[in-house]
């Protein structure tokens, strides 16, 4: 497979799948490198894109009015997330999105009404992942590449990466810290002929490191999201 694991290298960490689970639509036309780069002050103006995008497609949505027992899905949350969302940061130059959805019930029987709208908006319907979150991945390649990942209602994923990235923003040393381990696991995957989940393995345990205080860092500060 050309790039089956790479929608995970998304999140912060690996974790074990079974690959029998996951539903494969399509795969990425062109493969993404295993690549750290230099942060790119552009990569929030290509969010703001993707995110009109997103919006555009949904101009009934209102994250203000949220009812679960709606007959389509409401978007709660739309968030730049991962590396390239934390600025001076370096990453691999993608543009990652969550986007939480409320729903009355399992994301599949919601699908006819936002895949055709996301595919409508150039991101391309990969894989689902029903058993993980509820996880729906689609991807774009223009202006850059784009991860964006559809979770069901309540996901703690999608809540960990906005606390990991806010603390990021807050905290130098973590910052610093995290961006060495990066570029360092980055090259021992290519060294090795690695993928992206190897990749990611190799930060578990740094990443678990940095969570334990960027949650206890959010709860003294009083921003535990909810």
């Amino acid at each position: 497979m050309i790039e089956f694991n790479d929608h995970r290298s998304s999140s912060n960490q690996s974790h074990n799948f079974d690959e029998a689970l996951v539903e494969r639509i399509a795969y990425r036309k062109v493969p993404l490198p295993l690549e750290i780069v230099e942060s790119d002050p552009q990569w929030p103006t290509y969010f703001e894109i993707s995110n009109s995008r997103i919006l555009s497609a949904f101009p009934e949505n209102s994250t203000k009015q949220v009812d679960i027992n709606a007959t389509r899905p409401t978007i709660l949350f739309i968030s730049h997330v991962v590396s390239t969302s934390v600025p001076g940061l370096p990453a691999k130059a993608v543009i990652d999105i969550d986007i939480d959805l409320v729903l009355s019930s399992n994301t599949r029987p919601y699908e006819a009404y936002y895949v055709p709208r996301l595919e409508n908006a150039g991101f391309q319907f990969n894989l689902r992942e029903p058993q993980w979150y509820e996880h729906r991945f689609f991807v774009a390649a223009e202006p850059i590449a784009c991860n964006l990942h559809v979770w069901g209602p309540g996901c703690a994923l999608a809540e960990r990466h906005r606390i990991f990235r806010d603390w990021l923003m807050t905290s130098p040393i973590d910052c610093d810290l995290y961006a060495r381990v990066k570029r360092e696991c980055a090259a021992q995957a290519r060294e090795k002929g690695e993928g992206m989940n190897e990749y990611s393995a190799r930060k578990d345990k740094v990443v678990a490191q940095i969570m334990v205080r960027a949650c206890e860092g959010m709860r003294c500060q009083g921003g535990m999201h909810q």
